[in-house]
């Protein structure tokens, strides 16, 4: 293939850091000056004042003043200290690492260091930004940005230390730097395929060169190849087949090529081919384990480290026999073997010890290797022997000497999005209000790669805390959690689209609202203010997802994989790949369930009812329509994506199609609850999706923003008058989440989103206790004597103090909005034109900060202005540093 040209300047600043959600115990205006650092030896947060003595007596003041009000009403156990409030994760997590953070760019997945070692080179991944970034080792400085069209995985430096490749992901190219004295300088772009329209087909991901320097080895994420690259042409010489999705390649001292494969269960070995300069043979495909994706090998080639993050497992390949020895387990203390999300590998320099990036356990594991794993350490007997605390999400790690080099892909967390999505707020200036934007990557720098027996176990037990580990909450059994709970013997799980707290309820008063976001007032949503006020305000609950596609997988498994979270910010901020994420893969629905490169190892929610034997019906999610045309009004029907769901889900009832009114997915399940009724049954668990309060924006002839929402909210309410006036209300809870919060902004946090916990036990007032996705699904899975799914519900905190003794069975009376349900956009004007421009065949394929400006301005009106956070709190400006 022909080389790129570099073309123009593409070096690029940062933005300033967004600072993290906490309550708001101290006011302090925004031009307050501080700076903040994490102390190397424990790594809290340490605030000094630049500015006055107001200043330090407004910080102690936040550190003494009382939780918000209302929170000693606090039912079923919480946050009561607003510090502790501020550390907590949407995801339930607290952070607290070890070492020295430093702000980068978004998302980060890839390090490296320079061949000098002065140099930290990370490739950033992100919605918001892609590219690499240059480090200083020494004073965590970003000293230079290099912004790129698209970046995916793949780093990597010449033998010679002259130059630096870095993978060009959608391009379907691999970008060629010049390095010298420190720095990096855009020489041109290897062309692996040529580009027809916005996605790429190619998709580079891992990168390796041949000792000599002559070879490129290119893992094609989406070509399901390794293409093989001669370097001083820039052509593609050799493909070599994979299976699906090829993540990281290895080479080894003799030559030897290995590549992962993501969407499979092997690593691919290609060898040298005999009397073939620079080609390669297959010479066998090793099965490792699900989905594996890092690989690392030890200084002699004679041991290969395979990451599987869906199993919490590394495997050890011996590269001789070509066969796993063993498998070091990465998983929690307790609990499914899934939510460490081992995806990063790196080794001591003498092989003794393996470092592995745990993503969602934030932290760094660390395991002594014996004999049989290639390290030989004395005593060492291939079991973890701690963790080291880090950030949120590590991606990426390095380690020279003592000294770990640890890439934090969500870095420090969110925070409150005031700002947007909304109409003014426009991506050229405000595209860390979006949820996506929001989170920064960070490096740690930390010496603690050495440490061993009282430091490393404290380190472990600080990590322990910070994943809630300690506690009890996990270990639930049947028989306990029945006392816990009223005789509830049916849950219906309810799940909508993509609204905020303060965007639907932030007109309560018993809540903690904030009016100047509100989208959809009483007179547009009176069900759910109605259902709220009956049944219960619960203001400090947080999705666990930044998106639909993530979104989903919390809201029906518990867990959003490496897969998803690596890939889900290139396909949202158009960057190619296909939505993936409810499971197809690459818009076709694989065959074998185990195939899905996204789906989590211990299934979904339904595959807990069929392991524990209880009947289930599915409602509209994880579904396709079944007939030649998915997108038309009325399709012939509709069937689950999986197995099991596919035998236990109701045919007539939609999917995602907002051409359809949630009016007839209410009338298809009213209609089954009448079935249910007369043969005296209904089944344990249902999942409902009622998708239209996503609204189709001003789209021409479409409903109107307010119209889709108010048919959400009749939807809603009929199921809930339906039974109510049932047999099953008695013995019925209902749980009505989103599955995320994108589509608006929020004064807490963007992750803050509207609940409801429907029941005759249900009591009305304000709960102002955390809880989120996977608490809800902890609570259902007790309900119901389930086992867990991940670490996130099994860990979780489910509501078991919120309901009353004795149940007030007076049946819900829906009440219908003011708005027409058949008001109609405009076919003219600017929000129908703009309107045009968006994909609404599938949730969130649309442009979404378009999508927002169209909805803030059919809503508000164009003389509306954005609310701009005027104040903030002191822990909020300390957390953003």
């Amino acid at each position: 293939m022909a080389l790129r040209p570099a073309g123009g300047d593409i070096q690029g600043g940062l933005l300033p850091p967004f600072p993290p959600r906490s309550p708001e115990p101290a006011i302090l205006p925004l031009t307050a000056s501080f700076t903040g650092a994490r102390s190397a030896d424990t790594g809290r947060l340490m605030v000094r004042r630049l500015a006055t003595p107001a200043l330090t007596a407004a910080l102690t003041l936040a550190a003494c003043r009382a939780a918000p009000p209302g929170a000693g009403a606090d039912r079923a156990g919480g946050d009561a200290d607003p510090a502790a409030a501020a550390s907590r994760l949407p995801t339930g997590k607290r952070l607290d690492p070890a070492g020295v953070s430093h702000e980068l760019g978004s998302m980060p997945l890839a390090i490296a260091l320079s061949p000098a070692g002065d140099r930290l080179i990370v490739l950033l991944n992100g919605w918001r930004e892609q590219g690499v970034q240059v480090v200083d080792r020494a004073s965590g400085r970003v000293v230079q940005t290099l912004l790129q069209e698209a970046a995916f995985l793949g780093l990597a430096f010449s033998p010679d230390g002259q130059t630096l490749f870095a993978s060009g992901g959608n391009q379907d190219v691999v970008y060629r730097y010049r390095w010298a004295d420190g720095a990096a300088t855009l020489a041109d772009s290897i062309v692996l395929a040529p580009k027809r329209g916005e996605a790429g087909t190619r998709y580079p991901a891992g990168l390796a060169l041949s000792a000599d320097g002559s070879r490129l080895y290119v893992a094609e994420n989406l070509g399901d190849a390794l293409a093989v690259v001669d370097v001083a042409t820039g052509r593609v010489v050799q493909r070599i087949g994979t299976e699906r999705y090829p993540y990281a390649v290895v080479v080894a001292p003799d030559g030897t090529v290995y590549v992962s494969a993501w969407g499979g269960h092997t690593v691919s070995v290609l060898r040298p081919a005999p009397a073939s300069a620079g080609t390669l043979v297959e010479a066998r495909r090793i099965v490792v384990g699900r989905h594996p994706s890092a690989l690392m090998l030890n200084g002699d080639g004679s041991r290969l480290y395979v990451a599987s993050a869906s199993t919490d497992q590394v495997a050890v390949v011996d590269t001789k026999a070509l066969r796993v020895l063993t498998r070091l387990l990465d998983h929690g203390p307790a609990g499914p073997h899934e939510g460490s999300t081992p995806n990063a590998l790196a080794l001591s320099a003498d092989g003794r010890r393996l470092f592995v990036a745990e993503a969602d356990n934030n932290a760094v594991a660390v395991f002594d290797l014996g004999a049989s794993a290639g390290g030989g350490a004395a005593g060492a007997d291939d079991r973890l022997a701690g963790r080291i605390p880090m950030e949120w999400y590590p991606t990426a790690l390095a380690v020279r000497g003592d000294t770990m080099f640890v890439v934090n892909g969500k870095g420090r967390g969110t925070g409150p999005n005031r700002g947007g999505p909304s109409p003014l707020n426009s991506l050229h200036g405000g595209r860390r209000s979006y949820t996506l934007g929001q989170t920064s990557g960070t490096l740690i720098i930390a010496p603690l790669a050495g440490a061993a027996g009282p430091e490393l176990s404290a380190l472990t037990a600080r990590n322990a805390i910070a994943n809630g580990w300690t506690g009890a909450s996990g270990q639930r059994g049947t028989s306990v959690a029945a006392g816990r709970y009223p005789p509830f013997e049916h849950v219906i799980y309810i799940i909508k689209e993509n609204r905020t707290y303060d965007q639907v309820l932030g007109d309560l008063r018993q809540g903690d609202g904030d009016t100047s976001q509100l989208f959809f007032p009483r007179p547009v949503s009176p069900n759910h203010h109605a259902l709220a006020e009956r049944f219960g305000i619960f203001d400090r609950f947080f999705v666990n997802a930044e998106v639909s596609g993530d979104g989903h997988n919390w809201s029906v498994g518990a867990y959003a994989g490496d897969y998803l979270v690596k890939t889900i910010a290139s396909h949202y901020s158009k960057r190619g790949r296909t939505y993936d994420y409810e499971g197809a893969n690459r818009d076709t629905v694989p065959d074998d369930e185990e195939d899905d490169a996204n789906s989590p190892v211990n299934g979904y929610l339904w595959n807990l009812a069929q392991r524990a034997g209880i009947t289930f019906r599915n409602f509209g999610e994880f579904v396709r329509a079944d007939g030649a045309d998915p997108d038309a009004p009325a399709p012939a029907g509709y069937s689950g994506v999986k197995p099991f769901l596919r035998a236990h889900t109701s045919p007539d009832y939609p999917g995602w199609n907002l051409d359809i009114l949630d009016q007839r997915r209410a009338d298809v399940w009213i209609a089954e609850l009448g079935g249910y009724v007369r043969q005296g049954s209904m089944p344990a668990l249902q999942i409902l999706r009622l998708p239209n309060d996503h609204t189709a924006g001003a789209a021409a002839k479409h409903p109107t923003p307010r119209a889709m929402m108010a048919d959400n909210d009749l939807a809603l309410g009929r199921i809930i008058e339906a039974l109510s006036r049932s047999p099953f209300w008695k013995s019925t809870v209902v749980f009505v989440l989103e599955d995320d919060a994108q589509n608006g902004s929020d004064h807490v946090d963007s992750h803050r989103s509207p609940l409801f916990v429907i029941s005759p036990y249900s009591r009305p007032g304000a709960i102002h206790r955390f809880a989120n996705t996977t608490d809800v699904i902890a609570t259902v899975e007790e309900i119901l004597g389930l086992e867990s799914l991940s670490q996130f519900d099994f860990y979780g905190r489910p509501l078991r103090g919120i309901f009353a003794d004795t149940p007030d069975l007076a049946p819900y009376a829906a009440l219908r909005p003011s708005v027409p349900l058949d008001e109609r956009n405009t076919s003219v004007g600017r929000n129908a034109v703009e309107s045009e421009r968006l994909d609404l065949r599938w949730e969130d394929v649309a442009d979404e900060e378009l999508f927002n400006r169209i909805l803030w301005r059919a809503i508000k009106g164009d003389r509306v202005p954005v609310p701009v956070p005027r104040r903030m709190s002191a822990l909020e400006v300390a957390r953003g540093q």
